[in-house]
């Protein structure tokens, strides 16, 4: 199973690992796009960070912090996503994370995992029948 508990969530962040959601495709400025949310424990705290980025429409390749960053704030730093908020606490970062980007309690992931999701997205989009 990919999720993760709430509980085995929580302990991820204690042991001082990320974890991350996988939100789907989006357009920026006409451009397909990803999404995604990441919680990482920096420093005695969780950070909660967006990540946007072009959709290669690629099912080899799933490495999703090195796809090319569609948000100005991450050109600078690549792979570490616009912070949206933070929280001494692990639970309060994954509700802040949740209310600020519509993720929900039940599709996190270890980190690393979100880029499986995405795999499965380009897959799905080659399974489909095409309109005739």
């Amino acid at each position: 199973m990919r999720y993760l508990t709430q509980q085995f969530a929580v302990g991820a962040l204690r042991r001082g690992n990320g974890i991350e959601q996988f939100l789907g495709p989006a357009e920026v400025d006409g451009a397909a796009a990803v999404r995604w949310v990441a919680v990482t424990p920096m420093d005695g705290r969780y950070t909660v960070s967006l990540h946007t980025v072009r959709d290669l429409d690629d099912d080899r390749f799933a490495d999703l912090p090195l796809f090319p960053s569609l948000d100005p704030v991450d050109e600078d730093y690549v792979g570490q996503g616009r912070e949206l908020a933070g929280s001494p606490d692990e639970e309060a970062a994954m509700t802040l994370a949740e209310r600020l980007t519509g993720a929900t309690r039940d599709r996190w992931v270890n980190f690393g995992v979100a880029g499986e999701e995405y795999l499965d997205l380009v897959r799905s989009r080659r399974s489909r029948p095409s309109a005739i």
